[in-house]
């Protein structure tokens, strides 16, 4: 495909034709495009995606759209997002190895991103769903997260390369305006593209009416939109992940920019929380106990080795302009102290934004299959209204939740009550 050629969406059938000439995908997938078998599996709200598959083997094409998928062209939207998502999965690979799929091939002016198929991964909220459990889950994630945070920031960077990469991430504009709008602002008002199941109208209009809750996550959106503290994925729930039974993949980091390291934690707890809650409407009642502490039992793992990876990365990678050796160690002074009150602040932050991404999942414009696939709406207004309301606890005070038993306890109760 030649570089200087116009944007232009692929099509299945045009696909071959397209990238048949592209050393790094014919390589990958086989010497004669006639013979590829390409099919469009793209399910999310806002991209084209491909698997391209032939004798030598198979590759996913990520192209990006002009506009929001699930709305259509009434929203525009920027291509660049592409370019992000490509900067992201680069320094992925580089901070985290092993977690994201590898990029094989990239073109800027197409918008598009060919990269390694994740096989036999699947979907992790699929999974979840289905009741199925993944090994090293809690623990994969919080180190992944844990390793972003830490090595995109100037704990280890260093500051003109911190300072550089922040620049390059703030052209960003359109698809971080998403996430303020969408997760920070929108769930607590009658946003135009909102919606929610019409049985859980009494919990929202309360939670609506809720001044000290939504200066409280005002506020959360100005650490959000003013703190560059380190790279995040940006968009790290459920749909995000892909997994077999043994290994853990995240994908689709096209939200990706600078921000707070609790954001990706939070998140990420947020939709195990929810998958939790869900749980009633889509396991047998001799399944359920189980499966719902399994669940509980990943958002531990994932909180401790997120602490437990991080503390490591204090003793051994840093080497930026934060926390300096000269300011402690070269002084015979010890730094453990100041990481246990970063890493209080970090767990506190996680766990109020994982209270609005709560929020956001039930009451927003995009919804997770979790809840919205549960046939019974009154069923599914009952679960929801017990997710929204321990978001509502997360988020007036985190400070009561930061010991991992209080916050299994919280979720334990709310699973529990009859709130409609």
């Amino acid at each position: 495909m030649a570089h200087e050629q116009a944007y232009q969406a692929l099509e299945v059938d045009t696909l071959a034709q397209r990238l048949g000439s592209v050393e790094a995908v014919a390589s990958r997938v086989g010497a004669n495009p006639e013979q590829w078998q390409i099919r469009e599996v793209g399910d999310g709200n806002l991209n084209l995606v491909f698997i391209v598959s032939g004798s030598a083997g198979s590759v996913v094409v990520k192209q990006a759209l002009p506009y929001v998928r699930m709305v259509g062209e009434s929203w525009p939207l920027p291509l660049y997002r592409a370019h992000f998502e490509y900067y992201a999965l680069v320094r992925q690979a580089q901070r985290a190895p092993g977690i994201a799929p590898e990029v094989f091939y990239f073109d800027k002016p197409q918008a598009l991103i060919v990269m390694e198929y994740l096989y036999p991964h699947t979907i992790l909220r699929r999974k979840l769903i289905s009741g199925e459990r993944v090994a090293q889950l809690g623990e994969t994630i919080g180190e992944f997260c844990a390793r972003m945070a830490f090595r995109g920031s100037e704990l280890s960077l260093s500051s003109p390369e911190k300072k550089a990469d922040v620049g390059l991430f703030s052209g960003n504009v359109a698809i971080p305006a998403i996430t303020e709008s969408l997760v920070f602002t929108d769930p607590y008002y009658g946003a135009e593209m909102n919606r929610h199941t019409p049985e859980l109208s009494p919990v929202v209009d309360e939670l609506r009416r809720n001044a000290r809750l939504k200066a409280k996550v005002q506020r959360l959106l100005m650490k959000f939109t003013a703190n560059t503290e380190t790279m995040l994925h940006g968009d790290l729930h459920s749909g995000s992940i892909m997994a077999t039974e043994s290994d853990v993949r995240v994908i689709d980091p096209e939200f990706s920019q600078y921000g707070p390291m609790a954001f990706d934690l939070g998140m990420a707890v947020a939709n195990f929380l929810m998958a939790y809650f869900s749980q009633p409407a889509h396991r047998q009642a001799d399944e359920l106990d189980a499966y719902q502490a399994w669940i509980l039992d990943v958002i531990e793992a994932c909180f401790t080795r997120f602490d437990a990876e991080f503390r490591h990365l204090w003793q051994t990678e840093r080497t930026g302009i934060l926390f300096p050796r000269a300011l402690f160690e070269a002084q015979g002074n010890s730094a453990d102290d100041a990481c246990d009150a970063l890493l209080e602040e970090i767990r506190l932050d996680a766990l109020a934004y994982c209270g609005i991404e709560m929020h956001r999942r039930v009451l927003s414009l995009a919804h997770n299959a979790d809840f919205e696939e549960i046939e019974d709406t009154a069923l599914r207004a009952k679960l929801e209204a017990r997710n929204v309301l321990m978001g509502q606890a997360l988020i007036m005070e985190p400070e009561a939740y930061r010991e991992l038993t209080a916050l299994a306890d919280l979720a334990r109760a709310y699973n529990q009550q009859e709130v409609l």
